[in-house]
C-alpha cells in the first residue's frame, strides 16, 4: 500500500515495530530507523546504488533485521511544492518496492534535509572530507523524524480531544 496521507498510514503500520525512512538520491539511498516507540530517528547506513534488484535485496535485508513495520520515502518537491522529475522517480520507486514488500509506504517533503544535514555536519565539525559519507543517511534521519513528530503530534491532539469529550 502506498498512500499520501500520513494518518492512513499510520493506521495501517502495525505497533511495535520500527519505520524506515530513505532519502533516495541517483547515486545513493541513505536509510534511517526509528525506534519501536516512534520517537527517535537514527541515520543507519548509505547504501550505493548499483543494480535495482542488489539495492532492494539489501533494502529487504534491513527491513527485515529491523523489524520494520512501515516505509518513508522522502519526497524532493521543489521549493514552491510542486512536483519535478526527481518526485516521479521517488514515487516509481515506490510502486516497485511494492512488488517486494507488502508494508505500508507514505512520503514526507524532504525539502531541506540534506541543507539541515550538512549544517548538522558542520557544526559537529565533522571534516569537509567525511561528510559526503555521513550526509545521505543523516538526511533520511531528518526525513524519518519529521513524519514521526508529525504522527505524535496527531497521537497527543487525538487523546487530548478524548480527555476533552469525556469531561
Amino acid at each position: 500500500m502506498i498512500t499520501n496521507d500520513v494518518l492512513e498510514f499510520h493506521k495501517s503500520v502495525e505497533k511495535n515495530k520500527t519505520l524506515i525512512g530513505m532519502d533516495l538520491g541517483s547515486k545513493t539511498i541513505g536509510i534511517a530507523v526509528s525506534d519501536r516507540n516512534w520517537r527517535i530517528a537514527s541515520p543507519l547506513e548509505t547504501i550505493h546504488r548499483t543494480k535495482f534488484s542488489r539495492d532492494i535485496e539489501h533494502l529487504l535485508s534491513i527491513i527485515q533485521s529491523r523489524f520494520s513495520g512501515g516505509l518513508v520515502l522522502g519526497l524532493p518537491l521543489n521549493m514552491d511544492g510542486s512536483e519535478g522529475p526527481r518526485c516521479q522517480s521517488t514515487r516509481t520507486f515506490a510502486r516497485n518496492l511494492t512488488k517486494f514488500t507488502n508494508l505500508p509506504i507514505t512520503f514526507w517533503d524532504e525539502r531541506l534535509s540534506t541543507v539541515a544535514s550538512e549544517r548538522l555536519l558542520s557544526e559537529t565539525e565533522t571534516s569537509p572530507k567525511r561528510q559526503p559519507k555521513h550526509i545521505d543517511h543523516i538526511a533520511a534521519s531528518f526525513i524519518l523524524q519529521g513524519l514521526i513528530d508529525r504522527l505524535n503530534y496527531h497521537e497527543k491532539a487525538s487523546q487530548n480531544d478524548k480527555k476533552n469529550m469525556a469531561t
